[in-house]
């Protein structure tokens, strides 16, 4: 029993409290205000002429059959296409799964086969990797779509450029046939697994508005900010972090960039008065070496935002230096969002460690069983020395579940946190430092990488007869892929792996080893798992001797 009626409020907040809501006040308080600028053509879309484009795209869905829980899939690179796309199905009640255009042709049938999309969208660019899904896919999706850079392209058979599908769609706010709810699918994003299918994440309203909060709330962030989020809108980051979710949000500008180029983004900060820059640790490397070489006005900068790995203290302080003394770095997952944060008064001190939990959040570090997950209560000792898992407490910013995979939600999820499988020690002021991966994960470039997809793919090859994947440091991806190979044949040579790597259709360009050695044996436990750790020291040190050629 509450202590007051409390049916209004529930029915409000239940039912009003979306995301969509919040991007109409908007469109309302700014229509003439810059929503979205195209930096490499300089279009721009105010609020009002987002809406409507959103509304278009919106309208030609719903004619075609699209509605409630009906999956749009996208696979674009950031364009104004994929912003159109953010909005305009969940007019309809719609999903959109935001999908990585650098997925290998059978993985993305995988994709397809798994979320059964009724519509998909493409960049162009893509087409063949696309074609390809469409033929080895058992779900045959409804309507292809291909939009971002038209000039000069054949379109294949049975599919349709983006600007004839909402040719003739109604710019009005489509008629609404649902009542929505803040625990409704919006959005989906993927993220890696053990195998070639990519975990769906599914992100719900409230999740999405509370993501828009907490950047709105740690940059902070308003309606006067720019923002240009260097690495991709598919990623949790991309989107969340400074992206399309809590800039539209807070009623700011975003400025597109479809491929990263470091001399670009420097100049449009002086250009569009950017105040929000973000990206991996990687991007901020390019752009220190550019603004070294050719200095540009970065005056407006607010926040450099990385995230996908820890600053060094060298790099913190360089950084600082040539770029703004600004520099923020957060810690996450794709199922949590960000869930600790270093802001610039963290910095440089606080180097090398991901800080301390967001506002409502909790990063706990918790002992480790061979056969049992810890209890969230079982934590570790506070000594900066003590290892353990890292463990998440976010209900605000995820759903705790994946689209059709109850056996990892299981694993992962427990108790109201995530197990990230990142092992690390914390100290006295709750400081959280990651140390590495239980599960041998790869991080290269911003992308998570699992050994066992991509020795499956390695042992298909007839003249190999086992594999074992680690990783090495590389300055500008974090880490890079290698692989140890052990021939079936003697003929076999390291040019034959790289080329079948590179054809085959399960293994995307991200994931194909950049290092290959052929060996007599793998190291192996008693009981014939590989000692992937022990290969992972190994590796640094075949580097050095060129044992791992490319």
């Amino acid at each position: 029993m509450r202590t007051y009626n409390d049916k209004m409020f529930i029915e409000t907040f239940e039912r009003e409290y979306t995301y969509l809501n919040g991007f109409m006040r908007n469109v309302s308080r700014f229509s003439k205000k810059t929503a979205l600028i195209d930096g490499e053509t300089s279009r721009f879309w105010t609020y009002e002429a987002l809406n409507e484009e959103a509304n278009r795209l919106a309208n030609a869905l719903k004619a075609i059959g699209c509605g409630k829980n009906d999956v749009v899939m996208i696979a674009l690179r950031n364009c104004p296409e994929f912003a159109f796309s953010y909005i305009g199905p969940r007019k309809i009640g719609s999903i959109l799964l935001a999908s990585n255009y650098n997925l290998a042709a059978g993985e993305m049938a995988l994709l397809i086969e798994a979320n059964k999309p009724k519509v998909f969208i493409y960049s162009a660019f893509i087409k063949n990797i696309v074609i390809e899904a469409e033929k080895l896919s058992k779900w045959k999706v409804e309507k292809f779509i291909i939009a971002d850079n038209q000039e000069d392209f054949e379109k294949p058979e049975n599919h349709i450029f983006y600007d004839d599908f909402v040719r003739n769609a109604g710019r009005g706010n489509p008629k609404r046939d649902f009542t929505p709810h803040i625990y409704d699918e919006v959005l989906r994003l993927c993220t890696s697994g053990t195998t070639a299918l990519p975990k769906s994440v599914p992100i719900n309203d409230i999740n999405e508005v509370l993501s828009a909060h907490d950047v709105i709330m740690h940059y902070p962030m308003n309606q006067n900010d720019v923002t240009l989020n260097m690495t991709p809108w598919f990623h949790r980051g991309g989107c969340h972090s400074g992206g399309l979710c809590p800039t539209f949000y807070a009623g700011g500008t975003v400025v597109v960039m479809k491929k990263f180029q470091p001399t670009n983004a420097l100049e449009w900060v002086e250009k569009y008065k950017i105040t929000f820059l973000m990206g991996s640790p990687s991007n901020l490397l390019f752009l220190a070496r550019s603004q070294e070489k050719v200095p540009k006005n970065l005056s407006t900068l607010k926040g450099l935002v990385a995230m996908g790995a820890p600053l060094l203290k060298d790099e913190c302080i360089r950084y600082m230096k040539v770029l703004t003394p600004n520099i923020f770095n957060g810690y996450g997952t794709t199922e949590t969002f960000w869930n600790s944060f270093l802001r610039p008064y963290d910095l440089p001190r606080g180097s090398g460690s991901v800080g301390l939990s967001c506002t409502d959040d909790e990063v706990r570090i918790v002992k480790i069983y061979p056969d049992k997950k810890a209890e969230p209560e079982e934590i570790v000792e506070t000594d900066g020395k003590t290892e353990g898992e890292v463990i998440i407490f976010s209900p605000e910013k995820t759903t705790y579940s994946y689209i059709g995979n109850q056996k990892n939600a299981d694993e992962k999820f427990y108790k109201g946190w995530m197990y990230t499988g990142d092992l690390g020690v914390w100290n006295e002021d709750l400081v959280v430092t990651v140390r590495g991966r239980k599960d041998d994960m790869i991080v290269s470039g911003g992308e998570n990488i699992y050994p066992e997809q991509i020795e499956a793919v390695l042992n298909s090859h007839p003249k190999v007869e086992d594999s074992l994947v680690t990783s090495v440091c590389d300055k500008l991806r974090g880490q890079a892929v290698a692989a140890y190979i052990v021939a079936k044949e003697k003929s076999l040579t390291v040019q034959e792996l790289f080329d079948f790597c590179t054809k085959n259709e399960m293994l995307s360009i991200y994931k194909r080893p950049r290092y290959f050695a052929i060996v007599e044996s793998l190291p192996a436990t008693a009981t014939g798992k590989k000692k992937r750790a022990e290969m992972r020291k190994r590796a640094e040190e075949d580097l050095k001797k060129g044992i791992l050629k490319k």
